[in-house]
This record gives structure tokens, C-alpha cells and sequence, in this order.
């Protein structure tokens, strides 16, 4: 089982005297921040002049670039886009780290894969929230939080782990709960889980299901409804009581109809994860100008899976709670 920790375990006046930097402004970003700084912490944001620098000032916080934010702070937290953070960091954050400094991320991809390598004479722990980052605040604001992974990567003080305990009930992670983890096996798991079930996996069996049925000859509408609509509501219970608990509230027919076809595909993409096939692959991709990544993105606003769903949500009394947020899980600053 593995290790759990709640509010009794963690001691935000760690923290006393101690300045954190955020380095970005995006869905996290701004959600540490703002929970942090409610939580009564010291805290600047290290951002490129731009939009979210004008954001970040508007709510109040002190801005600075990331170079002199990295220099004023004691804890820097990296809540930049993966694909971004290690020039970030090489540039801007290493040149100016001094012995007892903390680095943090939301996430372990570049640490795993040695994007990044923050010297010996640091502490280098993971605070990563397990939902997007407008949830994150949301969650704090009702007096709730979202439960989060820990991992000390590096010891170098000898307290990392009080340190990354105290910065997780800042953000209010403490009120769910936080599961001590590795960076190592939180990259591994979260790359794997982002694209085999969560984004990767769910976008792929929706389309594949529309395309079916519509090479089939149905009607688009009925296709979407089927397979794209109705999916929400299916995680919902088992969100909320397991799979137990959507059998129950669907019929037998559709419990009887599951089959084992994917688990050695899912093999596959772990181990491309594990090896560091997609790292190298994803970066690469960044530094050739994400050619590809850029053409499925515009290839699915094309499919007829997204134009017919547009148009029915617009024709449908529920829009109004429907309705999404752009970037809600961008990083970026």
C-alpha cells in the first residue's frame, strides 16, 4: 500500500521565511500561486514579459523575470509546459540556484528523461496535483482540495520531504490526500495513462466508434450520441462507485457486451515510455518544429466526429453546462 499523508502530517509553517517562485502563469501556475498565497506563503511569479505577466500582476502577485525570480526565491517551482522547461530552466533558472535552494515540479518528465539536472547541492522534490489546475483552485476556494503526489527526487537539506508536505497543503492537496510516489513512476504512469486511456485512448475509441458506424451508414447524430455524448455520463459512475456501480445503472445487455482487445497495444506504449523511445520522439518533435503534432491537431478540427458534435451542442437545451475552457490544462506561461 502506498504511503498517505493528510493535513496532521503535513506543517505549512515549513514554509515560514521561505520565498516560493512560480515560474509560469497557465492552468497550474496560476492555481499555485493563488492557493498558496491564501495559505498565507510568500510567493513571486518568474515569467516572460507577455500576457500572463499582465495577468499575474493583475491579481495582485509580484512579477519578475524568471532569472531574478529564481535568484529571490528559496523554493522555485516549475510549472512550465514539458516541452519548454528544460531551455527555461538551462537559461534561466540554473545559472542562478545557490546551495539550499529547492527546485519543484508538477510533474517528473524532465527529470526522468535528464532533460533536467539540478545540481547535487539542492533539494529537488514533486508536487503534482492530480486534476487540471482550474480545479485545483476551485477546490481550495469551496475549502476542498484535489489529492496530489509527493516525491523527493534529491535531499540535499535533509527536509525535502517536510518541504514538499508543506507546499502541497498550501495548495490545499493535504485536505484529499497526498500518496508519496517516485518521479520515475509518475512520468512512467501518467505518459502511459494520458495516452492509452485518458486522452489518447478515450479520443481514439470515440472516433473509431463514430467512423464505424458512420462508414456503416447511420446517421452522424446517432454515431456522436453514442459514442462521444454518453461517455461523460459513464465516467460519472464510475467516478463516483466503480465499475460496479455503472453496471448497476445500465442495463445487462450492455454489461454483457466488454472484450479484451487492447491490453497488448497499451504493452507496447509502455514500453516506448519506459525505454525513452516517446520522450526522445516528443522531443524531437518540439525541435523540428512539431510538423506532425501540428498536423493531427488541425486534421481532427477537420473530422466530422468535431463538426457534428459543435453542431449539436449548439442545438441542445444543456450547452450552457457543457460548456469548456481553453488551456485549462496548459502549463504555459
Amino acid at each position: 500500500m502506498a504511503k498517505m499523508y493528510y493535513e496532521q502530517d503535513c506543517d505549512i509553517n515549513v514554509l515560514n521565511g521561505k520565498k516560493i517562485a512560480i515560474v509560469g502563469y497557465g492552468s497550474q501556475g496560476h492555481a499555485h500561486a493563488q492557493n498558496l498565497r491564501d495559505s498565507g506563503c510568500d510567493v513571486i511569479v518568474g515569467l516572460r514579459k507577455g500576457n500572463s505577466w499582465n495577468k499575474a500582476e493583475a491579481d495582485g502577485f509580484t512579477v519578475m523575470s524568471v532569472a531574478d525570480a529564481t535568484k529571490a526565491a528559496d523554493i522555485i517551482m516549475m510549472l512550465v509546459n514539458d516541452e519548454r522547461a528544460a531551455d527555461i530552466y538551462k537559461e534561466s533558472v540554473a545559472p542562478n540556484l545557490s546551495a539550499g535552494k529547492a527546485v519543484a515540479f508538477a510533474h517528473g518528465f524532465n527529470i526522468r528523461y535528464q532533460q533536467i539536472v539540478p545540481p547535487a547541492d539542492v533539494d529537488v522534490f514533486m508536487a503534482a496535483p492530480k486534476g487540471p489546475g482550474h480545479t485545483v483552485r476551485s477546490q481550495y476556494v469551496a475549502g476542498k482540495g484535489v489529492p496530489c503526489l509527493v516525491a523527493v527526487e534529491q535531499n540535499a537539506s535533509g527536509r525535502a520531504l517536510e518541504i514538499a508536505l508543506a507546499y502541497i497543503a498550501g495548495i490545499g492537496g493535504a485536505r484529499a490526500g497526498i500518496m508519496e510516489t517516485t518521479m520515475h513512476d509518475e512520468t512512467e504512469t501518467d505518459l502511459f495513462g494520458e495516452q492509452t486511456v485518458l486522452c489518447g485512448g478515450v479520443v481514439d475509441l470515440m472516433q473509431c466508434g463514430f467512423e464505424v458506424l458512420c462508414e456503416a451508414g447511420y446517421a452522424p447524430e446517432n454515431a456522436y450520441f453514442e459514442c462521444i455524448h454518453e461517455m461523460k455520463l459513464i465516467i460519472d459512475l464510475i467516478n463516483k462507485g466503480g465499475v460496479a456501480a455503472m453496471n448497476y445503472s445500465i442495463s445487462d445487455t450492455a454489461e454483457f457486451g466488454p472484450h479484451d482487445v487492447v491490453k497488448a497495444n497499451m504493452r507496447a506504449v509502455l514500453s516506448d515510455i519506459q525505454d525513452g523511445t516517446f520522450a526522445g520522439r516528443w522531443i524531437a518533435e518540439n525541435k523540428n518544429g512539431r510538423t506532425f503534432f501540428n498536423s493531427k491537431r488541425a486534421q481532427l478540427a477537420k473530422h466530422p466526429m468535431e463538426i457534428i458534435g459543435r453542431e449539436l451542442r449548439e442545438n441542445m437545451l444543456w450547452k450552457d453546462s457543457q460548456s469548456g475552457d481553453k488551456g485549462l490544462d496548459s502549463a504555459s506561461n
